[in-house]
């Protein structure tokens, strides 16, 4: 009898080990591509394809299985850029995702969209634009803030223990440098990435080295890292 139960616990250790070895291979699968100002491209460890905000730079070749758009300005809004899609492709902006006031989430399997809140009283609607929080398989997640300034929500997505955030901080048409430094603590996530920095470039350097955030991450356009 007790070699029966040793046999049973010794297998479904070896069961449990399995489940936590698959989902840290799914997790180390996924890829992100940042394209350039506000553009990014993942592709999951299921080979999935997903488009954010699609406008400039490169890896825009792969068939697109979603496209996910934060608002309606030309610079996050350039589709067309997107040559190939798969036939069962989703396109969700922020009139899908903004529905009189309640932020929506989508379920794909192997991703889970959240809409969550984006804005100011610059030229960005809150009720016209929303940021993505995306959560892979695995657990990996992603924040993308889309055009904003400082929302109440941020501090929500403290409690969300998100691994990679990207924060605008262009300082013309959404916060600066320094704002983006302030919503980037509130949201306390493992990596904290600048992005959409300077109108009309796909990447400044030198600004992105004034983003002086706790767990910064710098990536430059056309660069590619695994999400871990």
């Amino acid at each position: 009898m007790k070699t029966v139960l040793s046999g049973i616990l010794s297998l479904t250790l070896l069961l449990l080990g399995c489940g936590s070895a698959m989902a840290e291979s799914a997790a180390s699968g996924h890829r992100l591509l940042y394209q350039g100002h506000g553009s990014l491209r993942i592709v999951t460890a299921e080979g999935k394809v997903i488009y954010i905000d699609p406008y400039v730079g490169e890896g825009y070749d792969l068939p697109a299985d979603l496209i996910l758009i934060t608002h309606g300005h030309q610079d996050h809004n350039n589709v067309d850029v997107i040559k190939q899609r798969n036939d069962d492709c989703r396109v969700i902006t922020w009139k899908e995702a903004l529905v009189k006031g309640d932020y929506k989430t989508f379920d794909f399997g192997y991703a889970t969209v959240e809409a969550v809140q984006a804005g100011n009283n610059r030229n960005h609607d809150i009720r016209e634009c929303v940021g993505w929080l995306i959560t892979l398989s695995g657990g990996v997640s992603v924040y993308a803030s889309g055009d904003t300034s400082t929302t109440e929500q941020m501090e929500e997505l403290a409690g969300r223990d998100i691994h990679y955030a990207f924060f605008c901080c262009d300082g013309i048409y959404n916060m600066d440098m320094e704002e983006a430094v302030t919503c980037a603590k509130l949201v306390n996530a493992r990596n904290s990435i600048p992005y959409h920095m300077k109108p009309g470039s796909l990447y400044d350097k030198r600004l992105a080295e004034t983003f002086d955030a706790p767990n910064r991450l710098l990536i430059e356009a056309g660069e590619e890292i695994t999400l871990e």
